[in-house]
């Protein structure tokens, strides 16, 4: 990866849904809506708190995480899509 995030900033790629067909109708690709699961693959150093202390960030690289419909910011680097956005729109880390 050549990105590193600042901060409490992560770079998440989305992962792909799983289709799901219900009779034999189909949908395009241009009308689903893009999916809110994805893997962090990298993260920042943490926030910098009132105090003057570093924050250590609750979720590392590789973890499988939900975040919110508009979350983050989307980036193109080597023709491949990434998000980049705060730890504070990851809603939650699946097991």
């Amino acid at each position: 990866m050549k990105i590193r995030p600042l901060h409490d900033r992560i770079v998440v790629e989305r992962l792909e849904e799983k289709e799901v067909k219900k009779g034999s109708i189909i949908i395009p690709d241009t009308a689903k809506e893009k999916p809110q699961e994805g893997k962090v693959l990298a993260v920042g150093n943490g926030k910098v708190g009132d105090n003057g202390k570093k924050i250590p960030l609750d979720v590392k690289a590789g973890d499988k995480i939900l975040f919110g419909k508009y979350s983050g910011s989307e980036v193109k680097i080597d023709d491949k899509e990434y998000l980049i956005m705060r730890e504070e729109d990851v809603l939650a880390v699946l097991a």
